[in-house]
């Protein structure tokens, strides 16, 4: 690891990732999980723009269906994360690439037990800037269902329940969840 944080100089045919710092690569990361999050909404409008939102929205859940399983398996490989709780959920939650460019908070009251803060979230501010309405539906239908598909992929008697939801009456919550071990 060097001190590196830019690639400004010559071209370097051996240039490689650890050539720069740690605060540079953090960015990057940042940087790379936006990514995902600007692709996702590229190509639900370009999709709507061709057929309709109902199509757009299915789709959507299709894709990201299969998406939040492998991102939780591949984040709770990454991280060596263990177990079937609700701390294994928050963990593999908090360290997803996704949640990156959030910002968040996490409470884990007991392992069986969590809550899980959003208070800025740039796709929810897109969607109220663009004003259709379409928080209400992505937010309440698609993000429900995905945060269960990722409990039940740790553990599928995790129960998922949303606790603040767009459209959002306080500005300092995009929203809130909790997710609770149930016996």
């Amino acid at each position: 690891m060097s001190d590196r944080t830019e690639y400004t100089d010559d071209f370097d045919p051996n240039i490689q990732f650890a050539d720069f710092s740690k605060e540079f690569l953090l960015d990057a990361l940042k940087s790379y999980a936006d990514y995902i999050r600007k692709l996702d909404g590229i190509w639900y409008l370009s999709l709507k723009k061709r057929a309709d939102d109902d199509l757009a929205f299915e789709t959507d859940l299709d894709v990201w269906r299969a998406m939040e399983v492998h991102d939780v398996r591949s984040t709770c490989e990454l991280f060596n994360i263990k177990g079937n709780d609700v701390a294994a959920l928050i963990k593999a939650t908090q360290m997803s690439p996704w949640a990156w460019v959030l910002e968040k908070h996490f409470e884990l009251k007991s392992p069986q037990l969590g809550i899980w803060t959003i208070t800025r979230c740039p796709t929810l501010l897109a969607l109220e800037r663009e004003g259709e309405g379409r928080e209400s539906r992505i937010c309440r239908e698609v993000e429900t269902k995905l945060f269960e598909i990722r409990a039940k992929t740790i553990n599928p008697k995790i129960r998922v329940t949303p606790l603040k939801l767009p459209p959002r009456q306080d500005k300092n919550i995009a929203c809130q969840w909790e997710f609770r071990l149930e016996d």
